[in-house]
């Protein structure tokens, strides 16, 4: 405790660290404010039943995203969510596209315009998701609405749809350009930052209902409180093994010697994550399967059967379902992530070499079966930890709670604090101060 309380002073003592967290959390603090700012027009007091229908299906997974701010009906509502998409759609044309793949290997160049891109591309999504959103609450939950703000109309449409819209738009891209800003001047990833803060935001309130629902039960009801809470913190550090989880292949540079100079020699180690593709996977997946629901209810077709169990969060087939995409995402996006061809590439440049295999294409090969090798059991671990949720539901835990015991919620929590904790590590070092580990180090994981 002594020595946890001696490094908390170290990282005040230095003046850049201490100015980068308490810039990190004046940029929060925005943030959260923001997320509370009720649309024009919106009765608060009337939000009920919009509150209540934005806790399930993929509504329910943007308001987790969004810290609340999407059931709130907040200029925040959309949250950092049309970046994401943004994203993925990006990544996936480097894949795909000649182009985006010229733009990745031109280095910080490259990467400045990528990003570019990304913030057009933003931009187009959030401008198709606002009016869904607004139509949503227009059509399904009018009484929440001012009459006023419906009645009156500019350009042909509501007042309320009108100034709704522009301030959504203007609400993800200003609650992007905070991400920009904490990366550049605060501490850690900002956009992941942000999703694991609007994540957060929500445990104190499910872990509140968990524990009063617990409370109330006669039959051991507080000790069943203590064996989740206790489940909770395993499930977490097996998260954390998964997301640092690592192969080392051993790597051999060759001596070279120019001039007076001589360079490599050295022995080293190539680190193969097992989880190379985050929670991509998971959000893939989750989105994918949301389409059977989206067309059951926009078709208001009873469904029964299979189906029933297909659509419903805490059905068989639905859990089995998501299991094997994610299993499948995994490896897909991993070959998108890593390529083993560049790796042999890079080393042939440097001299480097895997002791017993050849340069080259050989060196390919054996790099793409160690990741075929340790991406298996890292799929399988993802797939159990995204489908948690649904089974410490069948235990009798409440939907809000349950979220935290794994999925897309707990990876992205873990990964960003690693992340966050890797830096200040990096900060401690290089002034010569104690790590928060004796060894030092943190392996984290970049992005969301």
């Amino acid at each position: 405790m002594k020595k946890f309380f001696e490094i908390f002073k170290n990282i005040f003592r230095i003046e850049d660290l201490r100015q980068r967290i308490l810039y990190t959390l004046l940029i929060i603090l925005i943030y959260r404010l923001g997320s509370h700012i009720v649309l024009p027009g919106i009765n608060p007091a009337s939000l009920g039943a919009f509150t209540k229908s934005a806790q399930e299906g993929l509504m329910g997974m943007l308001d987790l995203f969004s810290g609340g701010a999407f059931s709130n009906a907040s200029i925040f509502a959309l949250g950092i969510m049309p970046y994401i998409s943004a994203s993925i759609v990006i990544q996936l044309l480097m894949l795909a596209v000649p182009y985006f793949q010229r733009l990745q290997k031109e280095g910080e160049s490259g990467r400045k315009k990528i990003n570019q891109i990304t913030r057009y591309l933003t931009v187009g999504v959030v401008m198709v998701q606002s009016p869904a959103y607004i139509a949503n609450i227009v059509n399904q939950f009018s009484g929440a609405v001012s009459p006023y703000m419906l009645e009156h109309s500019f350009l042909g449409l509501s007042l309320f749809s009108v100034t709704a819209f522009i301030l959504l738009v203007a609400g993800t891209l200003f609650i992007m350009w905070l991400g920009e800003r904490i990366t550049d001047k605060g501490l850690g990833n900002g956009i992941s930052l942000i999703i694991m803060i609007g994540i957060i935001a929500r445990f104190p309130f499910a872990l509140k209902a968990e524990f009063i629902a617990r409370i109330g039960e006669m039959n051991g009801g507080p000790i069943v409180f203590v064996v989740e809470i206790l489940a909770l913190m395993v499930i977490i550090s097996l998260c954390i093994l998964l997301v640092q989880g690592t192969r080392r292949v051993p790597v051999q540079y060759a001596k070279r010697i120019v001039g007076n100079k001589q360079y490599g020699g050295t022995r080293n180690f190539l680190p193969l994550k097992v989880n190379a593709a985050g929670v991509m996977p998971i959000i893939f997946a989750q989105a994918i399967v949301m389409l059977p629901l989206t067309f059951v209810s926009m078709s208001q077709v009873s469904a029964g059967g299979f189906w029933h169990s297909f659509i419903d969060y805490n059905g068989l087939g639905y859990n089995i379902v998501v299991f094997l995409l994610i299993i499948a995402f995994t490896y897909f996006y991993t070959a998108i992530t890593i390529n083993p061809n560049q790796i042999a590439e890079d080393l042939k440049k440097n001299s480097g070499f895997i002791p017993g295999v050849k340069p080259g294409k050989q060196t390919a090969n054996y790099i793409d079966e160690i990741m075929s090798r340790i991406t298996l059991p890292g799929s399988i671990f993802l797939g159990i930890v995204a489908i948690l949720p649904a089974i410490v539901r069948y235990f009798g835990v409440n939907q809000q709670f349950a979220q935290f015991f794994g999925g897309t919620s707990l990876l992205i929590m873990v990964g960003v604090v690693l992340d966050t904790l890797q830096q200040i590590d990096s900060h401690l070092k290089m002034r010569n101060y104690d790590g928060l580990t004796k060894a030092g180090r943190f392996m984290g994981r970049s992005g969301y």
